[in-house]
């Protein structure tokens, strides 16, 4: 399935307003709907509604005008993060499991369900969360309510699908490898957390995933795959009350017992001795660089403003690291930085792809302008450009009901709030260069660790990480 993300509401054909018939829940809906514990809450101006059904389940929808599609997403609090070294890759494997077959449904029922209307359904795992997604016309989202609750709560996981699926992500796992730009990243990781639990690749191993039975996969969905563990997000032209009716119809056999209150993840990381470096020797064209160190969590207040220096440092093409290193010097083809957010932990880096012969050179000039920046922080030019940067595309991001419904589960389920966009807006605003001086100083001035992937057997690489 996809690594990265993106039944029947009744508006006239040709409109684009809002569903104009009330809710019409079936029997077991109605009485859920009717019964006590079912809470719910208005947020984001309005525009969107959030509400707990019993059982736990978080339902949040956002209403989007002048479009005819939704989009629908059930996020598990379930990554690789929740594997041991021996189920490494189990919340993944899951996810593929999950499109084999229900009672009701085999893997062409479900697949062909949705594109026969033309829409499109798929998932992706993460470290910290897993999600099953599809969008489709405003006309068929009960349809598709129906097929994704189905999925999520039914499936088989019968040992024919766990053997035939091995097979497809042990190929996965081989064609991922053969992507060096995408391994490194896992090489950095290796690196920087070694194995703990944020260090493990979301894949697995071809070792973990050939060892994984039917019975460890069964016991980890059962257990996992609860109510209040999980958020319905649906975002495009539907109405809150009828969306609300047809989840709680899909999901009902799954609302009628008690559960503890959902608890999103924090606290503080035990991150493992200090990082090295990791070189996997591969006859690429190109060497493959991750540099970096610890970041921040998502919890933390400051991480807009890691969010801005990220953006001056390597966040475009009018960045330091573009500039220096590919418009000034032509080094290297693809450059630039990043920040990981995760519930308790945090990663902050640069990512270059250069002949191996420039590998050093680029390495230097990128922990010059970390240096340049720790120490003297940046300009006002660049603190305004950074900030726009960030405010535009956050906004340019959201012009599709895709992103918006991942923006909602999402955040409610990482989060646990939903911000407005002027709420983060004016966060991001918020930032000054004092404030970016004082992570800047705080963050680059930490250890730092390094993942490489090209032609180097023996590559003394310890410059790069030396304070």
């Amino acid at each position: 399935m996809s690594d990265t993300p993106t039944p029947d509401l009744t508006c006239s054909a040709g409109t684009a307003g809002a569903p104009r018939n009330k809710p019409v829940p079936g029997a077991r809906a109605a009485h859920l709907l009717a019964a006590g514990g079912v809470s719910g809450e208005s947020l984001l101006d309005g525009t969107a509604r959030r509400t707990v059904l019993p059982g736990g389940l978080r339902v949040i929808t956002e209403r989007v005008p002048g479009v005819r599609s939704v989009a629908i997403g059930v996020w598990v609090a379930v990554g690789s993060r929740d594997e041991t070294p021996v189920t490494a890759g189990c919340s993944h494997y899951l996810e593929h499991l999950l499109f084999k077959g229900t009672p009701s449904r085999d893997a062409l029922t479900i697949s062909a369900s949705v594109e026969a209307v033309g829409g499109d359904i798929n998932a992706f795992t993460g470290k910290e969360y897993t999600c099953y997604y599809v969008r489709v016309l405003d006309s068929d989202l009960a349809m598709a309510v129906n097929v994704i609750a189905d999925m999520v709560t039914n499936s088989l996981v019968t040992a024919d699908d766990v053997e035939a699926e091995r097979g497809v992500i042990l190929e996965e796992i081989a064609m991922y490898e053969d992507d060096p730009g995408d391994l490194v990243h896992d090489v950095f990781a290796a690196a920087m957390l070694g194995s703990s639990v944020l260090g493990r690749p979301v894949l697995g191993t071809t070792e973990s995933i050939e060892g994984l039975g039917r019975e460890t996969i069964a016991d980890y969905y059962r257990s996992r795959y609860v109510p209040p563990a999980m958020v319905v997000s649906i975002a495009g032209n539907l109405a809150h009350d009828r969306a609300l009716a047809l989840v709680a119809e899909a999901f009902a056999d799954r609302l009628t017992v008690s559960a503890e209150p959902f608890e999103v993840r924090g606290g503080s990381y035990d991150y493992p001795p200090p990082p090295g470096i990791v070189v996997t020797d591969r006859p690429t064209e190109q060497a493959h660089l991750v540099l970096g160190t610890r970041g921040l969590s998502r919890h933390d207040p400051r991480r807009y403003t890691l969010g801005v220096l990220s953006t001056a440092l390597g966040g475009g093409m009018s960045s330091r690291l573009f500039q220096e290193i590919r418009e000034k010097r032509g080094l290297a083809y693809s450059v630039g930085s990043f920040a990981s957010h995760f519930a308790d932990a945090g990663l902050f880096g640069v990512y270059a792809g250069c002949a191996p012969k420039r590998a050093d050179v680029v390495l230097e000039l990128a922990r010059e302008q970390v240096r340049q920046i720790a120490e003297h922080g940046i300009s006002a030019e660049e603190l305004d450009r950074a900030r726009g940067q960030n405010r535009g595309s956050m906004i340019l991001g959201l012009e599709d009901t895709g992103s918006r419904m991942s923006r909602l589960g999402k955040s409610e389920l990482v989060h646990g709030e939903v911000l407005s966009v002027d709420e983060i807006i004016a966060r991001v605003d918020a930032v000054t260069l004092d404030d970016v001086t004082a992570i800047a100083r705080e963050l680059l001035d930490q250890s730092w660790a390094l993942g490489v992937i090209g032609p180097f057997d023996d590559h003394d690489f310890s410059a790069a990480v030396a304070r």
